[in-house]
């Protein structure tokens, strides 16, 4: 019979993400000591959001009336979701609430501006703890914030400490609403993390999702299908690449505050001529490949692998065009998503919040200083006893 792998305890991770499409939960159980072996994933769920619960979070991305009550009212039944995901998790995996060392939950984003020294994720923390009767982990970003740092991204810690492999230099890429990606140099062990770099590159679905949406009323591009039959627009994506934020140095971090609809909507009124909606999404498809491909070539020009994780893997036409566009660039790296590293794309950034809640509960900083550019090493979170 083979020996099983000793482990830190059974963590729950939940990621609600800038998509807004729903909540992704696992069950992860890390290897105790050095990574030599792999996390063990025991269930996986999701959860979706209602088309109400979409408008209502889209909603608070912007100032509006009453707001402090209505981001109150949100964040419980965001509790709510995510409560029914712990108990499908539960049941799939057949345990109970007190085999679980806690959960790691990161909120759902609706304003994100370090520059001004906050961060604001809807959640109540709190009644999660009470609905599921597991000590929760929670607020991850602010203690970053406070030291100076930009709070995001906070997956590269993760990626480095599961994904690195001594003997090459890897890139992580995650697709969310916003793409970041996450530098792995060729190392002696995944703890020497002083080399790793990662941000924020631009959008990921975000631009392509609300541009489907407005046209065909869908949540998004099923296979990157309505992108593949359109042609892009070179001056429409050579406008959107001036954008400030594609060449500012990291550390640095971006959402929904930047990435919009009147975003779009002002590079397409500067043009001289309209374009087919089709060929609009073909150009956003392209621009979220390009920046990314962008910052590999800045960044890690000598990688060997792109893995690439969240909804974006997902997406045949995006990557192919993120190949296309390293090829371009006279990169070599293959891109494949994280599937072959042991972890479903969908469930990476769910993982990622299970080793946070991990590394809490072992009073060890979850930050990269280098990354978020926080003063120093942190830990990261508060915790609401069950």
């Amino acid at each position: 019979m083979p020996t099983q792998t000793p482990h830190s305890g059974l963590f729950i991770g939940l990621m609600s993400g800038t998509s807004l499409d729903g909540v992704d939960g696992v069950i992860a159980a890390f290897p105790s000591g050095p990574a030599q072996h792999p996390v063990a994933t025991l269930a996986s769920a999701y959860v979706p959001f209602s088309a109400s619960l979409r408008a209502e979070l889209m909603a608070l991305q912007t100032a509006g009336q009453n707001e402090i009550e209505r981001e109150a009212l949100v964040a419980n039944t965001l509790s709510s979701h995510y409560a029914a995901c712990v108990e499908r998790l539960l049941a799939d995996a057949g345990l109970r609430p007190d085999q679980i060392r806690a959960i790691g939950v990161h909120g759902q984003t609706i304003r994100h501006r370090p520059e001004l020294g906050f961060t604001r994720q809807a959640n109540n923390p709190a009644l999660v703890a009470e609905l599921t009767g597991i000590d929760v982990i929670a607020d991850f970003r602010s203690r970053d914030i406070a030291a100076g740092g930009q709070g995001a991204p906070l997956v590269p810690a993760f990626h480095q400490a599961v994904f690195a492999d001594p003997a090459q230099t890897r890139v992580a890429v995650n697709i969310g609403g916003i793409a970041n990606i996450s530098v792995l140099r060729a190392q002696a062990t995944p703890e020497q993390n002083r080399d790793v770099i990662g941000f924020d590159t631009g959008p990921g679905n975000v631009l392509m999702d609300l541009w489907i949406k407005r046209h065909h009323g869908k949540d998004y591009d099923e296979n990157g299908m309505w992108a593949a039959a359109g042609q892009p627009v070179p001056s429409l994506l050579d406008a959107m690449r001036k954008e400030e934020y594609f060449a500012a140095a990291p550390p640095k971090s971006t959402g929904r505050d930047l990435f919009h609809a009147d975003w779009l909507a002002r590079h397409l009124s500067r043009l001289p001529q309209q374009f087919s909606p089709g060929d609009v999404q073909a150009t956003l498809a392209q621009l979220t490949a390009t920046t990314i491909a962008d910052a590999i070539a800045q960044h890690a020009p000598t990688a060997q692998t792109v893995y690439v994780c969240g909804g974006g893997a997902y997406n045949p036409y995006l990557m192919q065009q993120l190949a296309h566009a390293l090829q371009q660039r006279h990169l070599t790296a293959s891109v494949q998503s994280t599937e072959a590293l042991g972890i479903a794309p969908n469930h990476v950034e769910a993982v990622a919040f299970a080793w946070l809640a991990l590394r809490f509960d072992q009073r060890l900083p979850g930050n990269l200083p280098r990354v978020t550019g926080a003063r120093d090493l942190r830990i990261l979170g508060a915790l609401y006893p069950a």
